[in-house]
């Protein structure tokens, strides 16, 4: 009969592996993902409008999630390359971008009345003269992140080329070209149609709107397992307007959100179409 007091060692051994390899799953499981976003606000108003929903992310799937800002477009797009973010929430030409450069994975769009789709406006005063895009020559107009070539494509496309303006500048948000526009520092400017809507009582009139444009919405870095992608996807697909703690948190987000659909890369080749002029400028 074998001693078992014998060669007590490898037992001892086995058993710190197991207990290792145990705190190494515990320590990956508290590794938190990276929420990240294009600068919709001041880094500040994004923290507060993003941190409800990776907080509910983090609750529906188990996970850590939390959220990082981003100053600028270009940032959120090389951050999640970079995998310092896990996901992002991207406008069109942040997401080509970021599918071109680090092979980043759409996952949801957000509905909008129903759809995934948004128009972009160009606004001026109420009280302006204006009364189409043709009248901004010679005047001054207001444009969001200089790396948002959608923007001057839907500009070029309602008439007027970009150097046919007196001036144009770049604030980087729209709730700053809407500020401006009414404060008459600019003539005109562009914003996404949610955020002219909110602006609209204040003041604003529009000149023109885009035609429907695929949405902004949230992609995941490659490097993710399909397991965590899977959950992520469930826990977006699950929010809906209807139910009072999520529209909260929709709402943050943006005031016409009303849920999430699936999307996939194909749905953003109008977007690639449109600013193909623009990537060599």
């Amino acid at each position: 009969m074998q001693n078992p007091n014998l060669h007590p060692m490898p037992r001892i051994l086995f058993a710190l592996v197991l207990l290792a390899a145990a705190a190494l799953c515990r320590a990956a499981d508290r590794e938190p993902l990276y929420l990240g976003s294009v600068a919709m606000d001041t880094p500040a108003e994004m923290v507060r409008r993003l941190t409800p929903l990776a907080d509910y992310l983090g609750r529906r799937t188990g996970l850590r999630v939390e959220f990082r800002a981003s100053p600028d477009l270009g940032s959120a797009v090389q951050e999640l390359g970079r995998n310092l973010t896990q996901i992002a929430y991207l406008t069109p030409v942040a997401y080509l971008e970021a599918r071109e450069q680090y092979n980043a994975q759409p996952l949801v769009a957000p509905l909008t009345r129903g759809k995934t789709t948004f128009h972009l406006v160009i606004a001026t005063r109420a009280d302006s003269p204006y009364r189409r895009t043709t009248d901004l020559r010679g005047k001054r107009f207001a444009f969001g992140d200089p790396k948002a070539l959608l923007q001057r494509a839907v500009v070029v496309e309602s008439g007027i080329r970009l150097e046919e303006f007196s001036s144009y500048a770049f604030l980087k948000h729209y709730d700053n070209i809407a500020k401006a526009v009414l404060n008459q520092d600019f003539d005109a400017g562009i914003l996404k149609d949610t955020v002219y809507e909110q602006y609209e009582p204040h003041g604003l009139r529009r000149l023109y709107t885009s035609p429907p444009l695929p949405s902004y919405l949230f992609a995941v870095s490659e490097r993710l397992p399909p397991a965590t992608v899977a959950k992520l996807k469930a826990a977006f697909l699950e929010l809906k307007a209807s139910n009072p703690q999520h529209k909260a948190i929709l709402r943050e987000l943006d005031a016409g959100y009303e849920g999430f659909e699936p999307v996939e890369d194909r749905d953003y080749d109008l977007i690639r179409r449109m600013t193909a002029p623009f990537r060599t400028q």
